[in-house]
């Protein structure tokens, strides 16, 4: 059995494939796009997450070797001190202090996708998304095989920046890839992600040469994408891809920015991302105009 880290389990999800699926999420990400809603899954280490207000000032947290947690009169938590040792977390009454994360066997993971099976029906299945899922890809592919054993659809998100061989290890056992699209100006995607876009085109290009069933998903972001010209771009590549079924364009939105403060991290979104309802509509009549389906 191989082990794998996940930062959350979601049951019911109805926005990863098709039917309804459980969406299992796992740490670690190679991007740093500015609009992440999923903070939790950029570290591939297990993190303390502190939600202060549900701390009651108990105190009980000083058992901490770091002296990470400190009173004057409220509570203040130093995490330039912190490793991560969760022995805070174990002592904290109101759960003010959690464990963002969890290591997980193949076969722990697969009985926590079985309890749901009766809810999949003839469509749904279970997806492997993050951060990025193919980090773990080994992991990932374990999984996938014992999902496909029981009957299982199966499907991975995708930020395609990984190499190539890790896909290669999911390719006998994936059913669909849900592929993003960020971006199709490199010198842009590295400004807003870190990295540039070659390699992500290049392995979508060769991923498509397999036969899978695939999924563009593209965030539409004010500032990144937010223009005609970009999304005509974004279609011309993706209208010459055999194997894409359909294209989902994803409006920006900020409800993950709480999620930084507890984990201690600081959102680098420093612009307004939001794009009109007239924008969208606009850019899903380009790719509906080159055969595409949009959804």
């Amino acid at each position: 059995m191989k082990k794998g880290k996940i930062f959350d389990i979601q049951r019911f999800s109805v926005h990863d494939g098709p039917g309804i699926r459980t969406t299992v999420f796992m740490k670690g990400c190679p991007l740093r796009c500015k609009w992440c809603h999923n903070p939790e899954g950029l570290q591939a280490k297990l993190q303390i997450k502190y939600m202060e207000e549900k701390c009651i000032s108990c105190g009980n947290c000083r058992v901490c070797q770091n002296s990470c947690h400190v009173f004057n009169d409220l509570h203040g938590y130093k995490r330039d001190n912190c490793d991560d040792c969760g022995e805070c977390v174990k002592v904290c009454p109101s759960e003010a202090l959690t464990v963002c994360g969890m290591e997980i066997t193949t076969e722990d993971l697969m009985g926590k996708v079985m309890d749901d099976i009766d809810f999949y029906g003839d469509d749904g299945g279970v997806t492997f998304s993050g951060g990025e899922a193919l980090l773990q890809a080994s992991f990932v592919a374990e999984c996938l095989k014992l999902c496909k054993i029981k009957g299982l659809h199966t499907a991975v998100d995708t930020c395609g920046y990984i190499p190539y061989e890790e896909i290669e290890k999911t390719l006998p056992y994936c059913d669909l890839y849900l592929y993003d699209i960020k971006s199709f100006d490199s010198e842009v995607h590295k400004k807003y992600t870190g990295v540039g876009n070659e390699l992500i085109l290049e392995n979508l290009t060769r991923l498509d040469k397999e036969g899978k069933e695939i999924w563009i998903r593209i965030p539409v972001i004010n500032k990144v994408n937010n223009t005609t010209e970009h999304m005509e771009k974004i279609a011309g590549f993706v209208e010459k891809l055999k194997c894409v079924t359909q294209v989902t364009l994803m409006p920006y939105h900020s409800l993950g920015k709480s999620k930084y403060e507890t984990l201690g991290l600081k959102s680098n979104m420093d612009f307004d991302g939001k794009v009109s309802s007239e924008n969208l509509e606009e850019y899903k009549e380009i790719f509906i105009a080159k055969g595409l389906t949009i959804v």
